[in-house]
């Protein structure tokens, strides 16, 4: 399995995944030059993949659906496209040779979901976008291969940013999203022998910084004696395209 991640955060995301000949898009915010620019430097065919998932309508990650037309999408949230396909938590779809697992999340947008993408070669976890996890989800993610997973704020950091108390608020309730130490809490929880890579996702450029959210993960795995050491950390930059997975594929 090989991922590449080409946005993450509050102004676009987008992620290609594949694994044995098989393709998945998962969400396709930011603008249309920008992916094109990053498919152009991959030389990427996005036309060929198998399914667009969506996480959930915030513009940060639908903004360019129309691109997206000529593939199959799924979501839980209500999309611009008639032919959309709708799923529900914890359904399980075959997408060829992908299993999907749909995952609830706790956001201020209906029908929020996270995957969890099974191939041949690994199991992907993708969570961003979710003020907590719920206790019911955490089996689904134990031992993945690869993690991308949201770190998005430091509270400290986040409460002296000139934004609105009440955006402040938005932010850290439980409709909101993972602050670093509750993101690294819930990975030392379950990842496991399997585990190769973690990718922290969503990073606040304002109330976080990169190298904040890997050590505040760092620090927790150090604490319950996990093998941080053998594993890849990286936080990601908004802009910018991360090869992740098995890079030999």
């Amino acid at each position: 399995m090989k991922f590449a991640l080409l946005a993450s955060g509050s102004k676009g995301n987008c992620c290609v995944i594949k694994d044995e000949g098989c393709e998945l898009i998962i969400d396709c915010g930011t603008t249309k030059r920008y992916l094109n620019s990053c498919f152009e430097r991959l030389s990427y065919q996005y036309e060929s993949a198998d399914a667009l998932l969506i996480t959930h309508t915030h513009k940060d990650h639908v903004s360019q659906l129309k691109m997206f037309d000529a593939l199959p999408a799924f979501a839980c949230a209500k999309l611009e496209r008639k032919d959309a396909n709708y799923v529900k938590a914890y359904e399980r779809l075959k997408i060829r040779d992908f299993d999907v697992t749909i995952l609830p999340m706790s956001h201020d947008c209906d029908g929020t979901i996270g995957f969890v993408i099974e191939g041949y070669f690994g199991k992907m976890v993708y969570i961003t976008d979710t003020g907590y996890i719920r206790k019911d989800v955490m089996p689904y993610i134990e031992n993945a291969d690869y993690y991308v997973f949201e770190s998005n704020h430091n509270i400290e950091m986040l409460m002296q940013t000139a934004r609105p108390v009440f955006v402040k608020q938005r932010i850290i309730n439980d409709m909101g999203h993972l602050c670093n130490e509750d993101s690294a809490y819930v990975l030392s929880q379950v990842i496991g022998d399997k585990t190769k890579e973690i990718v922290l996702a969503h990073i606040s450029q304002e109330g976080n910084h990169r190298q904040l959210a890997a050590d505040t993960l760092i620090h927790q795995l150090q604490r319950k004696d996990l093998p941080c050491n053998k594993l890849s950390i990286y936080a990601a930059e908004q802009f910018g395209i991360y090869i992740g997975g098995n890079k030999e594929q």
